[in-house]
C-alpha cells in the first residue's frame, strides 16, 4: 500500500501562486504515477494533472492547462503541484492519488488517496 501525504495548500488571492506537494513512501518511487485531483463542496472529485513512474508522461484537465505544472523529485520521494494565476474557481480540497506505472485521469483506476489540502481563492 502506498501512503500519500499533501502539503502546501492555503489561502491565496486570485492570480496568485501556490505550490502543492505530495509525498510518497510505501513502494519504489518509480513505479509509483501520481494523480493530482480536486473536490470542491457539493461537486464531484475531478482530474487536475498526472505523471507517470518515470516522469516522462505528464497530462493535464483543459481547465489548469497552461497554468498549473506537475513534476516529481526523486531524491526526495515527493510530487508536485505548481499552480499559476490561480483564479475563484479553482478553490477545492486538492488530493494527491497513485497507482501503478501509467497516467490515468479517472479517478477509479486510482489505488490509494492522500488525505487532502484545501485551497481556497479569493476573488
Amino acid at each position: 500500500q502506498v501512503q500519500l501525504v499533501e502539503s502546501g495548500g492555503g489561502l491565496v488571492q486570485a492570480g496568485g501562486s501556490l505550490r502543492l506537494s505530495c509525498a510518497v513512501s510505501g513502494r519504489t518511487f518509480s513505479t509509483v504515477a501520481v494523480g493530482w485531483f480536486r473536490q470542491a463542496p457539493g461537486k464531484e472529485r475531478d482530474f487536475v494533472a498526472t505523471i507517470s513512474g518515470s516522469g516522462r508522461t505528464l497530462y493535464y484537465a483543459d481547465s489548469v492547462k497552461g497554468r498549473f505544472a506537475i513534476s516529481r523529485d526523486s531524491a526526495k520521494n515527493t510530487v508536485y503541484l505548481q499552480m499559476n494565476s490561480l483564479i475563484p474557481e479553482d478553490t477545492a480540497v486538492y488530493y494527491c492519488a497513485a497507482r501503478n506505472y501509467g497516467t490515468s485521469a479517472r479517478t477509479v483506476e486510482y489505488s490509494d488517496w492522500g488525505q487532502g489540502t484545501q485551497v481556497t481563492v479569493s476573488s
